[in-house]
């Protein structure tokens, strides 16, 4: 038997609640003066949310209608669209509850993602590219904008690195769970003597900042190099006369934007991953500090992928963290990976993983 759904409508109230709205946001000026565009972001994906839930609840009747219908009559047709009609909705619920588990900070951003081929040569360079596929196939299934900002390749297929900018509502809060080693076994395509290889490639994620958030930056601790972009990255980059790459000499990390119009705009999209990826190392050596007080004394090495995708001998793709799996690769090279990452963010909320 159905039972009555109750969601809440009212935006501006659950505004309130949540602390979106402040005495700040009040006043009479806020709307037109500059910086309040997280907020406006913000209360765009609450509305969102809203409005998944109320699609949710107008489901729900129509099938409590229904029920009420069979309960009378005994009408095959009436029954086919009832079953259809409860798998839709329990797809959307599944959909919608998983918005409850992203509840950490920056879930609610936009995503860095960074792809780096492992040692072994054009096998590894076609593994990062065959994952970067795979993750541009995943933001079309689920309606994320993809700019590859910055891609490298050497010889052949693949590539050595790439640097995508993913936009969308939680799109940081979704990809964080590829944050790590994924690993590829084959009959190498490269290898004459076709004979098995594995391969390696890492993944990072990290959320987008805004302009105002403050993470420091000197100006001296930055080396800026300008350079004229000449093929790589192939496909998935434009050739510009105006590339970037700037260098932190404190962390060594290198960042390199090459698909802007101006250098202008290179130098600030290679600014926003570069705060990015400062945070991201802040939080692996938080995540080390961590280890070293309780004892864990699992490393980040090549022998620590969370997932492994399996071509010969057989077909098989298993998350180590959580030991879901499933048989059907190509789905998931083709972009089909919302089963992982949904898996992953349950059993994140149940055993803080």
């Amino acid at each position: 038997m159905f039972k009555p759904c109750r969601t809440v409508f009212d935006l501006e109230s659950l505004a309130t609640r949540s602390g979106i709205l402040t005495k700040e946001t009040s006043k009479p000026d806020f709307w037109t003066s500059q910086g309040h565009e997280d907020i406006l972001k913000e209360l765009s994906q609450i509305n969102s949310r809203l409005d998944s839930w109320k699609k949710i609840k107008n489901s729900f009747d129509d099938l409590a209608t229904l029920e009420e219908l069979l309960n009378d009559t005994s009408d095959p047709e009436l029954e086919s669209e009832f079953q259809a009609g409860a798998a839709a909705l329990r797809e959307e619920l599944e959909r919608a509850n998983l918005f409850l588990l992203l509840n950490d900070e920056h879930d609610n951003a936009n995503a860095i993602l960074m792809i780096h081929a492992g040692s072994g040569g054009l096998d590894s360079q076609d593994w990062a590219g065959m994952l970067l596929r795979m993750y541009l196939r995943y933001c079309e299934r689920v309606g994320f904008k993809a700019n590859v900002i910055e891609a490298t390749a050497d010889e052949g297929d693949g590539i050595k690195n790439a640097t995508v900018m993913i936009t969308g509502d939680y799109a940081y809060g979704f990809l964080k769970a590829e944050r790590g080693v994924h690993r590829l076994v084959r009959i190498s395509p490269f290898d004459s003597a076709h004979r098995r290889h594995t391969s390696f490639a890492s993944v990072l994620v990290s959320p987008e900042f805004s302009d105002d958030v403050d993470i420091e930056i000197k100006n001296e601790d930055l080396k800026v190099d300008t350079f004229r972009a000449s093929g790589a990255g192939g496909q998935y980059v434009n050739r510009t006369d105006s590339a970037v790459r700037i260098t932190h000499i404190p962390s060594g990390i290198v960042v390199t934007c090459q698909n802007e119009r101006s250098q202008i705009q290179n130098r600030q999209t290679a600014m926003h991953v570069l705060k990015s990826r400062l945070y991201e190392l802040a939080l692996q050596e938080r995540q080390q500090e961590l280890d070293s007080i309780v004892g864990d004394k699992k490393e980040s090495t090549w022998g620590s992928q969370i997932r492994s995708y399996v071509l010969h001998p057989y077909t098989l793709v298993k998350d180590h963290r959580t030991n879901f799996e499933k048989g059907n690769i190509q789905a998931v090279l083709d972009g089909d990976i919302n089963d992982f990452i949904m898996e992953f963010l349950r059993q994140k909320a149940r055993n803080n993983i």
